[in-house]
């Protein structure tokens, strides 16, 4: 890969795709300068998207948070079934505030995916999302240590479970 590829694959790969963020920065000239095609920027999302998805786990919510944000950019079904069936397996061995962050993310997956999905594929993630959140409220506040109620914006078991709450109301909101 010629250096110019690999400086713009650089550049797409940290702003996510998002020409918006780019222009923000001051570098969406730049980027423009190298010419990438619109097919290349698929690929790359596409190989960007299967990373983040080799990366999910129940020690951070980093890739799903990633894979949120890249969303906005970037739908495929395989991305919220991928998601969905790794919460389905492992969430809810996390802590709570995992568990929060997980289904925050998820939901955010699913509502830029929606048009996007199938309606079963669509259920079934919104009955994770919820069957985690549900377990938040449920169960006794945990945090591992390097988690932090206060990361999140939260003060305690209280506002954990109102924003656990909020969240659900959402994926009504998606359903409906």
């Amino acid at each position: 890969m010629s250096d110019e590829l690999q400086q713009a694959r650089e550049l797409f790969t940290r702003y996510s795709g998002s020409h918006i963020q780019m222009h923000r920065e001051g570098v969406l000239k730049m980027y423009k300068e190298h010419g990438i095609s619109r097919e290349t920027e698929q690929q790359w999302l596409t190989e960007l998207a299967d990373a983040y998805l080799q990366q999910l786990s129940i020690r951070n919510w980093e890739a799903v948070q990633a894979l949120d944000g890249l969303s906005r950019q970037y739908q495929s079904p395989v991305m919220v079934e991928k998601t969905a069936a790794f919460a389905e397996r492992n969430i809810m061995s996390a802590d709570s505030l995992v568990r929060l962050m997980y289904a925050e993310g998820l939901t955010g997956i699913i509502r830029c995916h929606k048009p996007v999905i199938p309606r079963e594929l669509l259920f079934r993630a919104c009955r994770c999302t919820v069957e985690i959140l549900e377990a938040v409220m449920r169960e006794p506040l945990v945090a591992d240590p390097g988690h932090e109620l206060q990361q999140l914006g939260l003060r305690d078991k209280r506002s954990l479970n109102l924003r656990a709450k909020k969240g659900i109301e959402e994926i009504e909101e998606l359903l409906n």
